[in-house]
């Protein structure tokens, strides 16, 4: 066998083995009753962390740019909270499309609530600018249990089989969802004319060609995308962030004051205001609760394998 083909071959089992590892840990969370499974999620974070020491590092740089103050032993427990919520993240997701609406409903409070409600009064769409934080899935479940509309741009996986799988599952939340990329443009500009919701996570710029920013101190670039659609179409920009709280099964969204999108000059020097806006408002959002943040990569020039 030549050794493409079997770099080809073991590329497919590599492949094959990650998504049956995603369908047969969301079928034991289904199965597993509730108080276990959270359980389950505490231990699968912990022997997360114990495998993955540069992930570790990576964690730990990112929550001293969010809190220089952390260190020693006070470093290393938010680090170990920050895998406990990650894991805690996917129990729950894998266990929602089964939820009844009283369950999702019933530990899930938000504030400003209204300011959506405000939004898609006014007949443009609203666009909810959120970090990887806490539990977003749960209030999107929630959202659509109250009968709205929600169009999520979610990363393409790699293979693609897991994002079809994630899509679908996403689906089974009443989510339509949309994959980063060409289509993606098309996509949210037609949900917002319909006055629908938009749900952009933002606080990476995968493809590292975006508006450069402060971020934590820190110099770095953004996606543009949610600055763009909103001086476009008129949508208001919400900032958004969902948190994971003591109750079982508890969260919590808050959504702030939609960021100022009035032209003051050329399109590109008001994206880049837009953004970088946006930006301050992210750093309040992750502040609340840096170790519900789900940032296990390089998102600044400065980390190890941020060029990659």
């Amino acid at each position: 066998m030549a050794d493409s083909e079997f770099a080809d071959v073991r590329k497919r089992l590599s492949d094959a083995a990650t998504l049956n590892t995603y369908r047969l840990g969301s079928l034991a969370a289904r199965m597993i009753p509730g108080p276990l499974a959270a359980g389950a999620a505490s231990s699968l974070g912990f022997g997360a962390s114990v495998t993955s020491p540069s992930k570790r590092r990576m964690v730990e740089r990112h929550l001293r740019r969010v809190n220089p103050k952390l260190r020693g032993a006070s470093l290393r427990v938010a680090v170990q909270q920050a895998f406990d919520y990650y894991a805690r993240y996917y129990v729950e997701s894998f266990r929602l499309p089964t939820m009844s609406k009283a369950a999702v409903a019933r530990p899930f409070t938000i504030d400003g609530w209204q300011r959506v409600l405000d939004g898609l009064a006014a007949g443009n769409g609203v666009i909810l600018a959120l970090p990887h934080l806490g539990g977003w899935e749960w209030a999107g479940r929630w959202m659509t249990d109250q009968g709205f509309k929600m169009t999520v741009v979610v990363e393409a996986l790699d293979p693609p089989e897991l994002f079809e799988w994630f899509a679908e599952l996403r689906q089974e939340l009443g989510m339509t969802v949309v994959p980063t990329g060409p289509t993606a443009g098309p996509a949210v500009l037609k949900a917002l004319r319909s006055n629908e919701t938009v749900c952009l996570l933002c606080d990476r710029d995968l493809d590292r060609t975006g508006v450069d920013v402060e971020f934590f101190g820190e110099h770095t670039t953004l996606p543009p995308g949610p600055a763009t659609l909103s001086i476009r179409t008129g949508a208001p920009l919400l900032p958004v962030g969902c948190y994971f709280t003591a109750q079982y099964n508890g969260h919590h969204a808050l959504v702030r004051p939609p960021v100022s999108t009035t032209r003051r000059g050329g399109l590109r020097e008001d994206v880049g205001r837009v953004t970088q806006e946006l930006a301050r408002e992210l750093e309040f959002l992750i502040r609340r609760a840096p170790e519900q943040w789900h940032l296990f990569q390089p998102n600044w020039p400065s980390d190890p394998g941020y060029n990659d």
